[in-house]
């Protein structure tokens, strides 16, 4: 079971609630659309958000209705028709998708089901390809406060990152029945919808940034991803565990951006 353990904050930017949908927008130029983790937050992409409005893109974040979705349709496939319908809504064209973990799982089935709508994807720590379970054997452990902080810390190469304020917001949510078992849908829907049969037949411009110390979704998933896609990058990112983005900002965003001006996107 994939779940991301990214601790959920409001940035400072005031959230926007319009048309059903919740999200936080800057910016002007071509939309770059950021799909948060299972568990993560709008903040956990704060580097991207802040960087690249100057460097004339429309960065906006979505909140994923991972609370909101009726129980019987928590899935990868239902997210992916909300960010169909967020596009729509917002009339954008040529839009970039870039997701973490579940993000990036949602921003894969997306471009696989709606090509003609995405200029460039990037990933990083996504699943698709491959699960790895947090709470381990379930309901037993998921009380006891000192597992879920060395799982959570787990999740970065630098644990001094899983501060307790994130641990107590994990531990928090695996303890609430109902979130449980929305994470346990989201997880089985995540390994449910591998897409290792669907990747070689998308050939959008794909970016993938991975941690070399990734011990969620590990390297050699990374490697799979750029062998499968035809038309994809890789590139790693050292000292680094799952959240590239929220580890090395300033190294993630500048990877980034070299690569969409590669591509002219």
């Amino acid at each position: 079971m994939h779940i991301f353990v990214l601790y959920f904050k409001i940035m400072e930017e005031s959230l926007i609630k319009e048309g059903g949908f919740t999200y936080i927008e800057k910016g002007e130029g071509r939309p770059i659309i950021i799909l948060h983790g299972l568990m993560g937050g709008l903040s956990n992409f704060q580097g991207v958000f802040e960087y690249f409005p100057s460097k004339n893109y429309k960065v906006i974040i979505p909140e994923l209705p991972v609370d909101s979705t009726p129980i019987l349709k928590t899935n990868v496939a239902t997210f992916s028709k909300f960010v169909f319908d967020f596009i729509e809504f917002k009339k954008l064209k040529d839009v970039v998708l870039l997701g973490n973990s579940l993000g990036g799982h949602v921003g894969l089935l997306f471009t696989r089901d709606y090509p003609d709508m995405v200029s460039g994807l990037i990933i990083t720590g996504s699943s698709g390809l491959y699960e790895k379970s947090m709470i381990g054997d379930g309901y037993p452990k998921r009380g006891n406060y000192e597992y879920i902080k060395t799982k959570t810390e787990e999740v970065f190469y630098d644990p001094e990152i899983a501060t307790k304020e994130i641990v107590d917001e994990v531990y928090k949510s695996v303890n609430n029945r109902e979130k449980l078992i929305r994470t346990l849908s989201l997880a089985k829907s995540a390994i449910r919808h591998n897409m290792a049969n669907d990747l070689p037949n998308m050939t959008t411009k794909t970016l993938i940034i991975w941690g070399k110390q990734d011990s969620v979704t590990p390297p050699n998933v990374a490697k799979d991803f750029n062998s499968l896609l035809p038309n994809s990058d890789l590139l790693w990112i050292d000292k680094c565990g799952h959240a590239p983005m929220m580890e090395h900002p300033n190294n993630f965003n500048k990877l980034m951006e070299k690569w969409l001006s590669d591509n002219n996107l």
